[in-house]
């Protein structure tokens, strides 16, 4: 997987998401880690999940902790969110998110969950395999296409709201062939938790792996 840390995410945050992504990227980047996603949940109180990724398409405990830490007083200096929430840095993970061309076109062959902005000939959503890639739009194979009607439907990057892998048998073989080729030294879940400094009840900073 070619690494470029300027490549355009075509699937993207909105509201206070957007924003604290804007804060969050520069700081991904300045360690060589691209952002892949930012997502703001309401477990535990609130949650901010902050994803990201090395050139491998990978994240170790030591990248969280590394992002985490130098994430965290960024955050407290801008203070985008304006109530106690604990942060939540982690991997992609193996059905992970596709936010980027690279992510679609390392993936070929592999089935994924898309749904778009607006509908496309009275369809949003569309499951399938991704069966190529170009600059601008991906091509995915629907398996329960109707008989006698095109299989294979591009859509355009700039059309996407939301793309998911499926875990597959192939996605778990490709994920374990990874791993061969790039392993990860330590064997802990690719998850950093920070509580919120703001919380007075508890211990100013703590970390635990999920």
């Amino acid at each position: 997987m070619s690494f470029d840390l300027t490549e355009k995410r075509y699937i993207k945050e909105t509201g206070l998401e957007a924003r604290v992504s804007r804060i969050v990227e520069p700081v991904a980047n300045g360690l060589g880690f691209s952002l892949v996603r930012v997502k703001i949940t309401q477990e535990n109180g609130m949650t901010l999940q902050i994803m990201a990724e090395d050139e491998n398409g990978r994240f170790t405990i030591v990248n969280c902790e590394t992002l985490s830490k130098d994430l965290s007083p960024v955050l407290d200096v801008e203070d985008p969110i304006d109530r106690e929430y604990h942060l939540e840095v982690s991997s992609p993970g193996i059905d992970r998110p596709l936010v980027r061309q690279r992510d679609f076109a390392a993936y070929v062959g592999h089935e994924v969950k898309i749904e778009l902005n607006d509908m496309i000939n009275g369809r949003k959503r569309f499951r399938g395999f991704i069966k190529a890639v170009d600059d601008e739009a991906v091509t995915i194979t629907l398996p329960d296409a109707p008989a006698g009607t095109d299989p294979d439907h591009r859509l355009l990057f700039t059309t996407l709201a939301e793309a998911k892998l499926v875990m597959t048998d192939a996605l778990m073989e490709k994920a374990r062939l990874d791993q061969e080729a790039h392993p990860i030294d330590d064997d802990e879940t690719e998850t950093v938790e920070i509580a919120d400094n703001d919380n007075d009840d508890e211990d100013d900073t703590s970390k635990e792996s999920n």
